[in-house]
């Protein structure tokens, strides 16, 4: 069982666009979470749950044109550069020097992203599902339709989007509820966010990934078509300081995360008893 864990909701603005996070526990061992592409942080709510019992301090965040965020129509609002400018932007409103970054899929190339921009500010990386060299064609074949619906179909859109929303929250499933969450979808910005991420940077090149010396933590699915285990392997070798684990199923950290989340809170601890990072971290008090 996951003890108890103080749970606060805040938001902050990058220029006009508003963002709104959650927070779990206290203390100073910083974890941030990011969700997957068109889901929310809520995704991440039992992992930052697991994680808080175990002492750290972790933030969620919806990123722009996700969950409770802001939602524009413009597809250049959205790029995964500008979404870990949002990561860092998070950091500095809650006065943080540095976190563990982490997320799902998108939010496992955002945390590359912070990491290739800012080093100084991560203190390891918990990645699962990145989307890198051996993903292109099924993401094109995920995501291209959504594209599409959200610029020439918009009626089945809000169709799907009134249905989720007549199905009371409270009375189904958590998972269940992230779904329902994920089809509460308004067209245009849904289009725009595709349009943004599919035309845009993905994840750092892989030359700059090599680069990245911050201990990782990488989780891969196997059977997965759009997040291929081998991508998840072939990032673990590229980073200097990384370690791959394989998921026995795509919903093992869903359904029974028992297993990963102990290699989560082995990951993170280890991460803020490195007496190098807190070094690293004194040093850029200091500046």
């Amino acid at each position: 069982m996951v003890s108890l864990v103080s749970e606060r909701i805040g938001q902050l603005f990058v220029g006009d666009d508003r963002l709104e996070y959650t927070e779990y526990g206290a203390g100073d061992q910083w974890v941030v979470l990011v969700h997957g592409q068109l889901l929310s942080r809520r995704m991440h709510r039992p992992l930052a749950r697991a994680l808080a019992a175990a002492g750290a301090h972790v933030v969620t965040l919806d990123l722009l044109g996700h969950g409770r965020s802001d939602r524009p129509a413009d597809p250049q609002a959205y790029s995964v550069p500008d979404f870990a400018v949002q990561v860092v932007a998070l950091l500095d409103e809650l006065g943080i020097d540095q976190a563990v970054v982490g997320g799902t899929s998108l939010g496992a190339n955002v945390a590359l992203e912070v990491a290739d921009a800012a080093p100084e500010r991560v203190r390891g990386l918990l990645l699962e599902m990145p989307v890198l060299d051996n993903a292109v064609e099924a993401g094109i074949l995920a995501f291209g339709p959504l594209l599409f619906a959200g610029r020439f179909l918009p009626l089945p859109v809000h169709a799907v989007r009134r249905l989720s929303r007549a199905v009371p929250r409270g009375i189904v499933p958590f998972w269940t509820s992230v779904v329902l969450e994920t089809l509460d979808q308004r067209p245009a910005p849904m289009a725009a966010l595709v349009h943004g991420i599919f035309f845009g940077r993905v994840a750092p090149p892989a030359a700059r990934r090599r680069l990245i010396t911050a201990p990782a933590l990488v989780v891969g699915h196997p059977r997965d078509p759009i997040h291929p285990a081998a991508d998840a392997a072939m990032l673990a070798e590229e980073l200097p300081a990384g370690r791959f684990v394989q998921a026995q199923g795509l919903l093992e950290w869903r359904l029974r995360p028992e297993r990963l989340d102990a290699e989560a809170v082995a990951f993170v601890t280890a991460c803020w008893q490195r007496p190098q990072a807190r070094r690293r971290a004194r040093a850029t008090r200091t500046r």
